[in-house]
């Protein structure tokens, strides 16, 4: 397996696979703000075959401090639990500190027990966010410190 920096082909990739992967239409999220204009951080894994495997979309954020936020992870269902988002964490993270960032920040719905767990096992904080996306929605918010 290869990880590699995004290119205009493999977004569009991303986007013919997405819905197939996550196992409900949800193509629209994968925009293209995250390779025109957010994308020199997002990566792709390949194969051997240089068939894409997984990829991850996130950007820094000009916050202060600088985060590297992760969007959007996606693991091709017959790949999963190898390793590979790990390996795509660990990877978006050297980038990220490399850039100036000094923490990682992920979001996703409360009853996401899955996100939760990995993000847990990566040594993120996981606390819930009340009205974090708007009145009465919140949010898990995950973060760590690089």
């Amino acid at each position: 397996m290869k990880t590699r920096g995004i290119t205009k082909t493999d977004f569009d990739r991303i986007v013919a696979v997405f819905d197939s992967w996550m196992g409900a239409p949800a193509s629209d999220r994968p925009h293209p703000v995250y390779f025109y204009e957010l994308g020199d951080h997002a990566l792709v894994v390949e194969d051997d075959e240089q068939q894409m495997r997984a990829f991850l979309l996130g950007f820094i954020a000009p916050t202060s401090p600088p985060t590297g936020y992760i969007h959007l992870v996606g693991i091709h269902p017959d790949y999963r639990r190898r390793g590979i988002g790990k390996e795509l964490y660990s990877q978006f993270a050297r980038r990220c500190q490399a850039a100036g960032a000094s923490r990682l920040k992920a979001i996703a719905t409360v009853r996401h027990e899955q996100a939760a767990r990995f993000h847990g096992s990566l040594g993120f904080e996981v606390r819930e966010e009340p009205d974090y996306a708007g009145q009465g929605c919140a949010r898990l918010l995950f973060t760590k410190a690089l």
